[in-house]
């Protein structure tokens, strides 16, 4: 199994959302290595949701549901899209601020590389950080 972190604006596209929604396919991504991130991601690996902007937290787990196929919302071939579904919320959000202050997550791409919105995430990054969300 392989763990990821994806990134979504509240204001846009919340965790409440998701939940309701109950399946979603992962759209707008326009970043290569975000692209290829998704690419790469199985069905069953595990999903942090993460919401960027406002909050600045990881509240929730997700799985694919559906590995990468065209995205629909562009004509163009080179972007893709993977179908997510919620698992559960985070009994406690994990902050930027918290993960930035762990020394076991100094690698994690969210710190590393800001802007990238698909991230991988090791498994030990993956249950440091489920223990920090008392996920475990």
């Amino acid at each position: 199994m392989n763990y990821w972190l994806v990134k979504s604006e509240p204001f846009k596209y919340s965790w409440d959302q998701f939940v309701k929604d109950k399946v979603t396919f992962w759209d707008g991504v326009r970043n290569y290595q975000a692209r290829n991130n998704l690419k790469a991601m199985k069905k069953g690996d595990q999903v942090l949701f993460y919401h960027s902007n406002e909050g600045l937290e990881v509240v929730g787990i997700a799985t694919v549901a559906k590995e990468f196929y065209q995205d629909p919302t562009t004509p163009d071939p080179n972007w893709v899209v993977v179908d997510l579904k919620p698992l559960k919320p985070f009994k406690k959000p994990v902050t930027l601020a918290a993960m930035k202050a762990e020394k076991k997550l100094a690698n994690l791409s969210l710190i590393r590389q800001g802007r990238l919105s698909v991230c991988n995430v090791t498994p030990e990054e993956f249950n440091v950080i489920m223990e920090m969300g008392e996920m475990k």
